[in-house]
C-alpha cells in the first residue's frame, strides 16, 4: 500500500459491504423491552457520510461502490474538517477554536452508508422545488430581516438562540457537530433526546391529536407497526417548521432496529404550501457505545449577549467615523 488508512475507515468499509442492499433487508430478530415492545433504546450518532442531497452530477445513481464510497468519505471529511484559511487555527464549520477544543463535524463515529444521498424520494435524491407561495414567503422574510440581523435576540436564528436543533427537530438530520441522540423507552412512551435541544416526548398509544397549540418541535404521536415505531408529527410553530415550511408541515418517521448497533431512521416530509411534492430520506443511526452529556445552551446565554453587544460596539465605532 502507498498509504495507511485510518482505523475507523477500514472498519467503515467492512461494514459498507453489508449496506449494498436496502437496510431493512438486514434486519435481525428484534430485541424486546421488559413490557414486550421492540427495544430501540440507546445512544446513537447521526453523522453519516451520505449528504442530505445527492450531488447533481450523480443523477439517479443511488449507491456508491465500496471503492467510490472510500474516496467520497475522504473528500467529505476533508471538507467538513478543513481549517478556515481566513483565521488560522480555527475551523470553518464550527465556532470554537479547533486546536483548543478539538471539535469537528464528526466526533468519533461515522455511520456506514453506501448511499449517495440521505434523500431517496424523489429519485434524483434532491429536495423538490419550492412552490411559488413558498418562494414569496421566503423572500419576504429575508427582506424583512435584511439590515436588522442584530437588532435583538428575536432576529437571530432559533438554533443560535438555543431553542431548537436539527438533531431533535423532525425530520432529524445530521447537524454540523454533536450529531448524536439518545432514545429512552417506558411503557406507553418513547423519548428522543438530541445531544443539543429539548427532548421529544412521544406517546405510543396511537392517539390522534386534532387540535393543539403549535409547539417548537411539533406535536408527535407514535404507534408500533410490528418491529417499527411510526411517529406522526404536526402542529409546528411556523418559525421552526423545516426550511421555511408552514405550520401545516407533516412529518412521518419510521425507526426500526436492524441489529445491536444500528437503527434505521426513515422519514417523509409533506407540505403542499412549500414543496411541489413530498420527499423522503433514510440513513442509519449507529450505536455510540457511550453516554451523552449535557450541552448547556439556554436562550439569553452569554453568547447571545456578546453577539449583540459586539454589534453595538461596531455601530458606535461607525458613528464616530
Amino acid at each position: 500500500m502507498k498509504h495507511t488508512q485510518p482505523t475507523y475507515l477500514v472498519s467503515l468499509l467492512a461494514a459498507l459491504i453489508v449496506l449494498t442492499v436496502p437496510l431493512h433487508v438486514c434486519a435481525q430478530e428484534q430485541r424486546k423491552t421488559a413490557w414486550g415492545e421492540p427495544d430501540l433504546a440507546g445512544a446513537y450518532t447521526e453523522f453519516t457520510i451520505a449528504p442530505l442531497e445527492r450531488p447533481e452530477e450523480l443523477g439517479t445513481k443511488e449507491y456508491f461502490t465500496p471503492a467510490e464510497a472510500e474516496i467520497f468519505q475522504l473528500q467529505r471529511l476533508e471538507e467538513v474538517n478543513q481549517d478556515d484559511e481566513t483565521e488560522p487555527g480555527t475551523q470553518a464549520d464550527v465556532h470554537y477554536d479547533f486546536g483548543t477544543y478539538a471539535l469537528s463535524a464528526n466526533e468519533g463515529i461515522t455511520s456506514p452508508n453506501l448511499r449517495t444521498s440521505i434523500i431517496i424520494i424523489p429519485n434524483n435524491g434532491r429536495i423538490p422545488p419550492l412552490v411559488p407561495a413558498a418562494i414569496t414567503r421566503r423572500d419576504a422574510r429575508g427582506d424583512a430581516r435584511l439590515g436588522h440581523e442584530f437588532d435583538g435576540p428575536e432576529n437571530r436564528s432559533l438554533t443560535e438562540r438555543c431553542i431548537v436543533w436539527p438533531s431533535t427537530l423532525p425530520p432529524i438530520l445530521p447537524g454540523g457537530y454533536n450529531s448524536n441522540l439518545q432514545i429512552f423507552q417506558s411503557p406507553g412512551y418513547v423519548i428522543i433526546q438530541g445531544e443539543m435541544g429539548d427532548p421529544r416526548i412521544i406517546p405510543t398509544d396511537g392517539r390522534i391529536v386534532t387540535d393543539s397549540l403549535p409547539q417548537w418541535i411539533g406535536n408527535s404521536t407514535g404507534r408500533w407497526e410490528g418491529a417499527t415505531l411510526v411517529i406522526e408529527t404536526t402542529g409546528f410553530n411556523d418559525n421552526t417548521a423545516w426550511r421555511n415550511a408552514t405550520a401545516n408541515m407533516h412529518v412521518t418517521e419510521w425507526l426500526t432496529r436492524l441489529d445491536d448497533d444500528t437503527v434505521e431512521y426513515r422519514f417523509r416530509v409533506e407540505d403542499p404550501q412549500t414543496w411541489a411534492e413530498p420527499w423522503e430520506g433514510v440513513y442509519p443511526l449507529t450505536n455510540l457505545n457511550g453516554l451523552l452529556f449535557e450541552y448547556a445552551c439556554t436562550e439569553g446565554n452569554y453568547g447571545m449577549a456578546n453577539i449583540l453587544s459586539g454589534e453595538r460596539a461596531v455601530e458606535q465605532q461607525a458613528e464616530k467615523q
